[in-house]
């Protein structure tokens, strides 16, 4: 995985000793849920995902430059409704402890340049559950465009079922915009 840089922030793979930061965000209720996972009960729970973030090389730390603070999470992964196709689907999480000061946005647009530049891909989704406003607000700011809403289309760990609203960016869209 190609180490990516903005002003602010370095996206990089993810390392055993970021486990702290990790786990400072992950255990946060109002952090994974958005996205659709538990909060950490523990720092075992952390490890384990961790571990599995350095072996599947696709979730990128994001690293504050000014304290070399892990403060999220930004991954691109193969998306499951383009299969076959030259897409990616991103997901990203953020500490709320950096809410409000744009730089999530930052780091997706600097992973959108890498993916459409250097990995030439032809579209890169993102989706986010309708109660997640905040997000929505990142996606639309990143140049994304609505393409819907799959109702009834993600179901999460406690077993609640939510809309996909769904969103993407096409390689015209990026070049042209």
């Amino acid at each position: 995985m190609k180490i990516l840089e903005t002003d602010r922030l370095i996206l990089r793979p993810w390392k055993p000793e970021d486990l702290n930061d990790f786990y400072e965000y992950a255990k946060n209720p109002n952090v994974g849920p958005a996205a659709g996972w538990p909060p950490h009960k523990n720092k075992e729970i952390s490890e384990k995902i961790l571990q599995d973030f350095i072996e599947d090389d696709e979730v990128r730390a994001v690293v504050l430059k000014e304290n070399s603070k892990v403060i999220g999470s930004l991954g691109v992964h193969q998306d499951a409704k383009r299969i076959g196709i030259n897409a990616r689907m991103i997901g990203y999480v953020l500490s709320e402890n950096y809410w409000g000061k744009g730089l999530i946005s930052e780091a997706v647009k600097e992973v959108l340049r890498h993916l459409f530049e250097d990995e030439k891909l032809d579209i890169v989704s993102c989706y986010h559950f309708p109660f997640n406003s905040r997000s929505k607000r990142v996606i639309e700011k990143c140049g994304f465009k609505y393409e819907g809403t799959l109702r009834s289309a993600c179901k999460i760990y406690d077993g609640k079922v939510y809309d996909d609203v769904c969103y993407s960016i096409t390689k015209e869209d990026y070049y042209h915009s």
